[in-house]
């Protein structure tokens, strides 16, 4: 399905990453995506965005919408029709708060949209976000902006982890026999790191999805005030499910 460029700003976004094993993020992946790997470990975790002034290319600000909205992601890499590797991530779901994207998600815009109840406080580098789905799906996080990137993290440095999110701006969720794709292009990239103090996640956690100790949380990144615009990709048809 295609739409056309839309443009906007990332008000807020934070990528909360977990490593995972990369034979249980196989069993979750359909074809033909497989896991993105760093470090011999599968990446996986939650974009929560704030959407601002979002609308057609060209039209002004003031006709625009804005959204709170999760997204569930797992870096891939498939081989397009040319046998070319490309890389990005796999959106096996996606949460908002605005009704009317929970309504066209998947039919007018990419992706099935499931509709959420969203808490947020954010004050002087403090955020704390949780949210509830139609379907019960949750997710809370409490992060502190910090000067220093986690010495914990399997990525080593911010330089290194921003640059692997970076590369992966194509994204593909499920819609009936095909995936639909979006591509992600920012005007500037700028992350920042934060130090979590609380998180939990029902995907995530769900030891029937993730065995004990198949899924660890890594690190969490912010971004604000990102220039942007969403372009469609052509649709990837199913190869299996």
């Amino acid at each position: 399905m295609l739409i056309p460029t839309i443009h906007g700003l990332i008000e807020r976004r934070i990528l909360v990453n977990y490593v995972a094993d990369p034979q249980i993020v196989e069993k979750i992946l359909p074809s033909p995506f497989r896991p993105k790997l760093y470090n011999n470990k599968a990446i996986v975790g939650i974009c929560l965005i704030r959407l601002k002034n979002i609308k057609p290319k060209g039209m002004p600000d003031f006709l625009g919408i804005s959204s709170e909205n999760g997204a569930h992601r797992i870096a891939v890499e498939w081989e397009d029709a040319d046998g070319e590797t490309r890389e990005g991530v796999y959106i096996p779901r996606r949460d908002t708060n605005l009704r009317a994207n929970a309504c066209v998600g998947g039919r007018i815009f990419p992706g099935k949209h499931h509709y959420a109840d969203f808490n947020i406080r954010e004050s002087n580098g403090y955020y704390h976000l949780d949210f509830i789905s139609s379907d019960n799906t949750t997710i809370e996080i409490d992060a502190q902006l910090s000067e220093a990137f986690s010495t914990e993290s399997i990525f080593q440095s911010l330089e290194n982890v921003s640059a692997f999110f970076a590369s992966g701006s194509m994204g593909y969720s499920p819609n009936g026999s095909s995936f639909d794709g979006l591509k992600l292009e920012t005007y500037n990239w700028e992350v920042k790191p934060l130090e979590v103090v609380h998180v939990k996640s029902s995907f995530f956690d769900d030891n029937r999805v993730f065995p004990e100790g198949s899924i660890k949380f890594d690190n969490a990144l912010l971004m604000e005030n990102i220039e942007h615009e969403w372009k469609s990709l052509k649709s990837i048809s199913c190869i299996k499910l």
